[in-house]
């Protein structure tokens, strides 16, 4: 009896650890917007947005895999500087256009439509969206951050 009871314990177990691993689960937005390439901000280099106030091209001599990505740099000061701290240079909400996270989905960042508030880095889809989000950029950053939160487990819809 002891011996059936274990077995049965056992066995539902094992289904329910099986069941884990096997059961679909709410896929979260993917942390960095990339090209086809997997190449995060379409190539551009993150830390060129702070030490030159300017959009510089990445170079695949310096390069850098994060949070699933590879990220480019014009040079080996600007990839030593990302390596030593990637969340002060990567783009808010993964790159993706600011406008479109505020407004609950996601939609491809523009890295020459970019703005930096309060020492972060911001895309936006194009220039035109960039003027849109600038118009009301305080209370559309709250509200993205909002639902950049909701979005790492409730993958939105992209446009």
């Amino acid at each position: 009896m002891k011996k059936a009871i274990i077995i049965s314990f056992v066995a539902v177990v094992a289904i329910a650890i099986g069941a884990f691993f096997l059961w679909p689960r709410a896929e979260g937005v993917k942390q960095v917007n990339t090209t086809a390439d997997n190449i995060a901000i379409k190539g551009f280099d993150t830390v060129a947005y702070f030490s030159n106030s300017d959009v510089v091209q990445g170079n695949p001599d310096f390069k850098f895999v994060w949070k699933g990505a590879t990220w480019l740099f014009s040079s080996a000061t600007n990839l030593e500087k990302f390596k030593s701290d990637p969340e002060s240079f990567a783009p808010q909400f993964g790159g993706y256009c600011s406008w479109a996270v505020s407004h609950g989905y996601i939609a491809d960042g523009d890295p020459t439509a970019w703005k930096i508030v309060e020492g972060k880095l911001y895309f936006n889809y194009n220039q035109k969206v960039k003027e849109k989000w600038e118009a009301e950029q305080d209370s559309l950053i709250g509200i993205g951050k909002a639902n950049w939160e909701q979005f790492k487990v409730k993958k939105p819809v992209k446009k």
